[in-house]
């Protein structure tokens, strides 16, 4: 059953919250995702179009941020407090049972992005649990993307040519009801446990492998201690050149990107390549913008992926305005994904017919090097299909 809102009444700002930091999740260093359930509900009708969004600010490099700690700590984990948070605590008797298996999470300032009153509010729509993810629909699996069939080693997954990929965390702090690793078995899966040494074995064993990439759940939920650690191993395997990092951090809570952090960064002896992970221009505001600037100074190719969602982005102008507002924020459009067919997810698909009707419209519209190439993952494929 959903909880009670409880003496949520706070207003959205950080730093709402005072816990110690005995307090601080046990995932931040290493993490679960709860397993899914099912049952039979109405679902809720939230699938319009997103608003042309207003024009991209530069923002100040020394825009003042909170402690990312307390701000994930302070994270909104039930539905009814969100929905009182946007002024549309009406719908609370129209959520599923048990956040529909997967637990809601987002932190306060992404919450305060969001639009009061609007059930149509395209962040609020990637993150509010819906009747509709317990619908079966054809197709739709629990590892869509092969993930488990391209195990090499413990948390190593190896799918392409010269990268691997290491599964660092099993928590976010946000969860998308759009992610493709909503069921991963994070508990037996996590590249960080053990110090990184299993992981950086399978790594050092082969000798075709230039890249590695963190990923996750969201390899920045980790401390930089912990990131250290990691980068500190990999200086015994003199074949691997560059380090990508692959979270949503920098978008959803800006303040992880702290001094420690850089410091972290700015002194690897590896090139650097940060993909954020934006869907909707709103998303991006000046303490985002303030994140990349200080990841660009650290030395980071920045680039963004994004996710074609139906209800969400699916229209030329909101995409059209996320391309440009990345680049005013020094980050380079690169992929936009056809959803990965995860079971609960069916809602927010968007036919290929559409999805390449609308990369036809951003050409038209932008400079080539503003258009996100159009990809789906196929299981088993060696590299990204473009559409």
């Amino acid at each position: 059953m959903i909880t009670a809102i409880g003496q949520s009444t706070q207003p959205i700002t950080s730093n709402t919250l005072e816990k110690s930091i005995r307090d601080f999740p046990e995932h931040a260093e290493s993490g679960t995702c709860p397993d899914s359930a099912s049952t039979d509900q109405t679902p809720l009708a939230f699938d319009s179009r997103a608003a042309r969004p207003c024009a991209a600010k530069i923002p100040n490099p020394e825009f003042s941020l909170p402690d990312w700690r307390q701000s994930l700590r302070d994270a909104v984990t039930d539905p009814r407090e969100l929905l009182a948070l946007v002024g549309l605590s009406q719908l609370a008797d129209r959520l599923p049972d048990n956040d529909a298996g997967f637990p809601l999470k987002v932190p306060r300032g992404f919450v305060a992005r969001m639009r009061q009153g609007d059930p149509h509010d395209p962040l609020l729509l990637q993150v509010l649990p819906q009747l509709t993810e317990l619908n079966d629909a054809q197709g739709f699996v629990d590892d869509a993307v092969g993930d488990l069939a391209a195990l090499a080693g413990h948390g190593v997954l190896h799918k392409y040519a010269g990268r691997a990929l290491l599964i660092a965390a099993g928590s976010c702090a946000v969860n998308c009801r759009y992610c493709f690793r909503r069921h991963f078995p994070y508990a037996e899966e996590l590249a960080a446990s053990h110090a990184w040494r299993e992981a950086v074995a399978c790594l050092a064993a082969d000798t075709s492998i230039r890249e590695v990439i963190l990923s996750g759940g969201d390899p920045l939920v980790l401390s930089t201690q912990k990131l250290t650690e990691l980068t500190e191993a990999l200086r015994t395997t003199p074949h691997i050149d560059r380090l990508r990092i692959h979270s949503r951090l920098p978008v959803v809570l800006p303040e992880r990107i702290d001094d420690a952090f850089l410091a972290w960064l700015s002194g690897l002896p590896l090139q650097r390549v940060v993909v954020i992970h934006a869907n909707h221009p709103d998303e991006l505001d000046a303490s985002v913008g303030a994140a990349c600037t200080r990841l660009r100074e650290a030395g980071a190719t920045l680039l963004n992926q994004s996710v074609l969602l139906r209800g969400v982005n699916d229209d030329d102008a909101a995409l059209a305005e996320l391309s440009e507002r990345l680049f005013a924020f020094g980050v380079l459009p690169y992929y936009l994904h056809q959803l990965d067919r995860v079971r609960g997810t069916a809602h927010f698909e968007v036919p290929d017919v559409r999805a390449r009707e609308l990369v036809g419209m951003l050409r038209a519209r932008l400079p080539g090097y503003l258009v996100p190439r159009l990809v789906r993952e196929v299981p088993g494929e060696r590299a990204k299909r473009p559409l």
